[in-house]
């Protein structure tokens, strides 16, 4: 009975509060308070080190983060080297191997990372001595061993040969290159060909000229007062010499003339990814620096509430999600909205993109939708500053731009002024509908429906760098000579005859290849076999685990597939079997019905290839030959329902066997996968289980 009458009173308070509260008028919001943000403490060492202390005193723990005074320099045809400098700092010291330095991290709880500019470490406080002997060795010692370089540029081929398949990255690469130009570090984009030109050389003459102590800065976070980051800079920094910091002036990017429509083709792509870009003169700190941003984020900074997102996918359903970026450092700013559209919606995407750019210029936005920008920044601002490195950020922007003193203590108070007239007058000065690069990545059966975009009617056609791109040109041979060429070239014959002659002598052909990822800590073991006319199966096992499996025996076939099981070909898919069968498939081309054509010369990183294409059940297939007639890549676009995949393997360092020339480097990228392949074995009419080739 008391819990009764317990809850019933308690029901009764609920009632009258209720009762007293008006919930159809919005409640006011309160004054933004200002942040209660330490000064930090500042000295300056006798080699030109500017120390910046950021006291924090909740955790025993320390972050110490170095960045550098120096600018960017032009690189040129080896673009990309600061880059592959700043992943190679922690790669060995004079003191230490990778192993040792990466054991003795692990070994206190270390987490330290490098970049082209900044080296971080965070430690817990009783192992700060240890930890700055680490990152002290790295700061003076690093050592760039070749085998490091070397490693990592592998690493790297394989991310730049996957990214050309990635719209994402290709964007990251035009937008980049067609708003700061060639002329502009931020215009530099690392390709295969300005990878192969970096030498350890270059890497270390980067590393001096971007780590040195004059005019740099070092920013620690934490658990040390004033008197303590005096004695621990000195000691450990006070004797550091180096040179002048590199500086280097560059030209402020410029809006377009007119709108300006860059196509970037994507072969067999059934959706286009659009960027609508323009650059902006505005550097971090600067009076529109927080109104544009917040103008930003009404337009498709994130989440659903925003313009772009309300238009394109919640009213249009064009896409799954349209966002926008306001990106700016010290060499200049731009803005770019993008999103993933139908190839039949291409055009009418790139509408809507132009219709809410000029409608956040022609009238203010509404409260609503800017009391919501605001609380979710003063949400994401309230976030970040529970890490500690959001307290080293400021103190070093803080210097490093110039900004008043109390620039984030007020932040909340100078985002709660934006008003809706700031918004327009903004939007008003840097935004212009007419002047835009629109970047559109596809297929080109979408180059009619983009055309009327471009202010001048020429659609600029550009690679996945930036580059741009030749026309292809008619091909001076025919296909049926081109293969021949390829034939005769493989089999060291010197006419087809010959060449037939030998390959009748080839019965079974079975390879083992050492495929690797960095998606996959271990090594893959391919194995491929083929026997004389037409069976054919392929195995891929991890640690003597079958991940995958193919098996045809010249009529019938099937796939397994790890976690899928065991799946039969279809009778398309034996037909297209039977179609490309033997050691050269090429040769048989004419006679099994293959559809193909060559359809030019095109020009790639400044080499040419002839190309051929074909076609499928699934889809259709680009083979690049070098003009000598080798074959180096293929690429195939394959369709299977909605979902559309392109697999790029390329092929290399052709070595004789038995007299036949087979490539022994090879690599296979598969939408985001990248693997590259090194041949163990090729065994030549050696006897081969027939259970291979079977279910």
């Amino acid at each position: 009975m008391k819990k009764l009458v317990l809850l019933l009173a308690i029901a009764g308070i609920s009632t009258v509060s209720f009762g007293q509260i008006d919930r159809s008028v919005r409640p006011k919001a309160g004054a933004a308070p200002e942040i209660q943000i330490k000064d930090p403490q500042v000295f300056t060492l006798n080699n030109g080190l500017k120390v910046i202390l950021s006291e924090n005193h909740k955790l025993p723990t320390v972050s110490v983060y170095f960045n550098s005074p120096s600018d960017y320099a032009l690189e040129g045809n080896k673009a990309g080297t600061a880059t592959l400098m700043g992943e190679l700092i922690l790669s060995g010291t004079e003191k230490r191997t990778k192993d040792q330095f990466d054991n003795e991290k692990d070994f206190i709880g270390l987490s330290v990372h490098s970049s082209a500019k900044q080296l971080y470490m965070h430690t817990l406080k009783k192992h700060l001595s240890k930890a700055t002997d680490l990152f002290t060795d790295a700061l003076y010692n690093a050592t760039f061993p070749q085998s490091e370089i070397d490693r990592i540029k592998t690493k790297y081929e394989s991310d730049l040969l996957a990214g050309k398949s990635n719209p994402s990255f290709i964007g990251q690469n035009v937008v980049k290159k067609v708003i700061y130009g060639e002329e502009h570090p931020n215009g530099e984009i690392l390709t295969e060909e300005t990878l192969k030109n970096i030498t350890r050389d270059d890497v270390v003459a980067a590393f001096k000229r971007m780590f040195t102590p004059t005019k740099g800065y070092l920013t620690i976070v934490g658990d040390m007062t004033f008197a303590e980051a005096k004695e621990y800079a000195e000691k450990n920094f006070g004797s550091w010499k180096g040179a002048q910091p590199f500086t280097a002036t560059y030209s402020t990017p410029k809006n377009t003339q007119g709108n300006r429509v860059i196509f970037v083709n994507k072969r067999g792509a059934v959706q286009s990814k659009i960027i609508v870009a323009f650059p902006l003169d505005i550097k971090k700190g600067d009076a529109n620096d927080l109104t544009f941003n917040v103008a930003n984020q009404i337009l498709g900074g994130s989440g659903f509430g925003t313009r772009f997102m309300q238009n394109l996918r919640e009213d249009k359903a064009f896409t799954y999600g349209a966002y926008s970026q306001y990106k700016t450092d010290e060499y200049g700013s731009f803005f770019a909205g993008s999103g993933d559209f139908r190839n039949a919606v291409t055009d009418s995407a790139i509408t809507e993109f132009i219709y809410e750019l000029n409608r956040i210029t022609e009238s203010n936005v509404t409260a609503d939708e800017l009391s919501q920008t605001k609380a979710m920044m003063t949400g994401r601002f309230a976030r970040s500053l529970q890490d500690a490195g959001t307290y080293a950020d400021f103190a070093y922007n803080i210097f490093k731009y110039g900004l008043p003193e109390d620039y984030y203590k007020t932040y909340l108070k100078k985002l709660e002024a934006v008003s809706e007239e700031n918004i327009l007058d903004a939007s008003q000065k840097f935004i212009n509908p007419k002047k835009l690069l629109i970047i559109v990545i596809g297929s080109e059966e979408v180059l009619d429906k983009i055309k009327p975009f471009d202010a001048d009617g020429n659609i600029e056609k550009l690679d996945a760098f930036g580059d741009k791109v030749k026309e292809i040109r008619p091909a001076d041979i025919t296909k049926e000579r081109l293969i021949e060429k390829y034939v005769l070239l493989n089999t060291n014959s010197k006419t087809i005859a010959e060449a037939q002659k030998k390959l009748k002598k080839i019965k079974t052909v079975e390879q083992e290849i050492s495929m690797t990822t960095p998606q996959v800590p271990m090594p893959l073991t391919m194995k491929q076999y083929f026997q004389a006319p037409n069976k054919s199966a392929m195995s891929l096992e991890v640690q003597g685990m079958l991940v995958q499996r193919q098996y045809f025996d010249g009529k019938t076939g099937g796939q397994f597939v790890m976690q899928q099981g065991t799946k039969d070909l279809t009778p398309e898919e034996i037909d297209e079997k039977k179609k490309t069968a033997g050691l050269f498939e090429e040769l048989n081309y004419a006679a099994n019905g293959v559809k193909y054509e060559l359809i030019g010369i095109e020009s790639i990183n400044g080499a040419d290839y002839y190309v051929i294409k074909r076609e499928n059940s699934k889809g259709e297939s680009f083979d690049y030959f070098n003009m000598n007639g080798q074959k180096e890549k293929t690429v195939s676009i394959v369709t299977v329902g909605d979902e559309t995949t392109e697999v790029t393997n390329t092929y290399g360092e052709y070595k004789d066997v038995e007299g036949i020339k087979f490539p022994h480097k090879t690599s296979m990228i598969m939408g985001e996968m990248g693997f590259n392949g090194e041949v163990k074995s090729i065994k030549v009419n050696q006897k081969i289980d027939g259970k291979v080739f079977m279910k």
